[in-house]
C-alpha cells in the first residue's frame, strides 16, 4: 500500500460541482492499493498517518501529529501510486489491486484512521474528482507499507 501525504493548510476534493470533502489544518492522504495488499497493510497504513510526526512544535521541531494538533485527514483514493512509467511513453497500472479489491481496503484506510480518533474526509471512490490544496511547507512524503 502507499500513500503520499502532504501537509496542508486546507484541502478540499470536489466531484460534479460539489464539495464531497473538506479539511483545515491536516494531511492530504492520497492512497493507492497494490495487488498484494490486505487488512495489515490498510491498518498499517492508518496508524502511520493518524502518528506520523509533520507538525512543529514551539521550537520549530516536526515533533506533532495531526492528533497532537488537533487536524484531520482527506483521505483520497488514487490508483495512479501505482503506475509504471519505466517502460515507454504510457504507464502500466497492473500492480494497483482492482477496484473491486482496492475500495474496501480504502474503505479500512479510512475506518483505521476514525478509529486512531482522527478527524476524516473522503472523495469519492472511482469518480473523477478535483483535488485542491494549499500545501503547508511545503511537506510532501510518500510512505509504503
Amino acid at each position: 500500500m502507499r500513500a503520499l501525504v502532504q501537509r496542508v493548510s486546507e484541502a478540499s476534493v470536489t466531484v460534479g460541482g460539489e464539495v464531497v470533502g473538506r479539511v483545515g489544518r491536516g494531511l492530504l492522504v492520497l492512497v493507492g492499493v497494490g495487488e498484494g495488499d490486505g487488512e495489515e497493510a490498510a491498518a498499517a497504513l492508518a496508524r502511520k498517518v493518524a502518528h506520523l510526526r509533520v507538525f512543529e512544535d514551539e521550537g520549530g521541531r516536526m515533533n506533532l501529529s495531526v492528533l497532537d494538533v488537533g487536524g484531520a485527514v482527506l483521505a483520497v483514493s488514487q490508483f495512479t501510486l501505482y503506475g509504471d512509467c519505466a517502460r515507454g511513453r504510457r504507464p502500466s497500472f497492473a500492480s494497483a489491486a482492482r477496484p473491486e479489491r482496492a475500495e474496501p481496503l480504502f474503505a479500512r484506510v479510512v475506518e483505521g484512521l476514525r478509529a486512531e480518533g482522527v478527524a476524516c474526509e473522503t472523495g469519492r471512490f472511482r469518480a473523477h474528482m478535483e483535488v485542491r490544496l494549499l500545501n503547508d511547507g511545503p511537506v510532501t512524503l510518500w510512505l509504503e507499507v
